[in-house]
């Protein structure tokens, strides 16, 4: 399907933000070859800083922007187009050229070649973004990792665990992990109802807002009700999770060592260093953390099989 054009035949504008150095990098030719036939002028980044800045730049002139790249990338587009002000009249479009593709996956994007045929033929939603002490975040946001360990995370780790590759990294890179003494406090969630602050000891604790951590690498969250999914890992867990399975194991349902919480925002607080957050790979380091949600704010081509509510089974 060639381009949509508006009533004066002219072909909306397009921009696809590519970066070259995503996953195995051997995404370049073909986007940089198939981006013209779908209307796309290719920008490719250079250094660090590039894709939110060629978003900052292109969305107040742009219909649709491409992130051709991870979760990292998309990321960063969308901060630029948030940086220009830009939301509500930019649409978003996923081309997953990553390592985990996490998001792609939760919004039913599979692959190049189905990426170019969802932003031709595919649904537009809005979909909530979270956001954490003012910093857009749009699949998760993990904390207790540190640089080093997700410097250290290997490809084909995040390929098959997705963001709890970064966890089993942190646990094999410290040896021994010193856990957090934090107390998590939740807004109010629909029902009004309050629940009791959380204090202790975690490991890690873990914010999804288009997905969830069930042990599942593609556990996409309901990414349009307005609420955060949290899942605190405590401190009882540390021991044996060095493998793929055991990770999967801890954060399945029954798992007696997680807390699980809906909230549209909520409080982090570290009674001793500051933590590093991971926002979609993006790092963030805070003694206290703010996360709160953006209801429906992010226009987004989605897939076929993007279910808006995932427990309800209806598209």
């Amino acid at each position: 399907m060639s381009p949509e054009r508006t009533a004066s035949g002219r072909v909306d504008d397009r921009v696809l933000i590519l970066n070259p150095v995503s996953g195995s990098q051997d995404h370049v030719d073909t986007l940089i070859e198939r981006g013209p036939e779908h209307g796309f002028d290719v920008r490719k980044t250079e250094e660090r800083g590039d894709a939110k800045r060629l978003a900052r730049d292109a969305a107040p002139n742009v219909d649709l922007i491409a992130a051709g790249g991870g979760d990292g990338t998309v990321n960063k587009v969308v901060n630029g187009i948030a940086a220009a002000n830009e939301l509500e009249t930019t649409t978003v479009a996923i081309i997953p050229a990553g390592t985990g593709n996490n998001f792609a996956t939760n919004i039913g994007i599979h692959g190049i070649d189905h990426a170019f045929q969802v932003i031709e033929e595919g649904r537009r939603r809005r979909i909530d973004l979270g956001t954490a002490n003012g910093q857009i975040f749009v699949n998760s946001c993990v904390g207790g990792i540190t640089a080093e360990a997700s410097s250290k995370t290997e490809p084909e780790s995040k390929a098959n665990l997705g963001v709890l590759a970064y966890v089993k990294s942190m646990l094999a890179t410290m040896g021994s992990f010193d856990s957090l003494p934090l107390r998590v406090e939740t807004a109010p969630g629909p029902n009004g109802k309050r629940t009791q602050a959380w204090n202790g000891r975690a490991m890690f604790v873990l914010i999804g807002n288009c997905r969830r951590f069930t042990g599942a690498r593609t556990a996409q969250a309901n990414v349009e009700d307005g609420l955060l999914e949290v899942t605190i890992v405590e401190d009882a867990a540390a021991m044996n999770l060095l493998s793929d399975a055991a990770l999967q194991r801890l954060l399945g349902r029954d798992s007696n060592y997680v807390v699980r919480r809906r909230a549209p925002s909520l409080v982090i607080e570290s009674s001793r260093d500051a933590i590093t957050y991971s926002l979609d790979g993006e790092m963030l380091e805070a003694h206290s953390l703010r996360l709160e949600t953006i209801p429906r704010t992010l226009q987004i081509a989605v897939g076929e099989d993007y279910q808006p509510d995932p427990d309800s089974g209806i598209f």
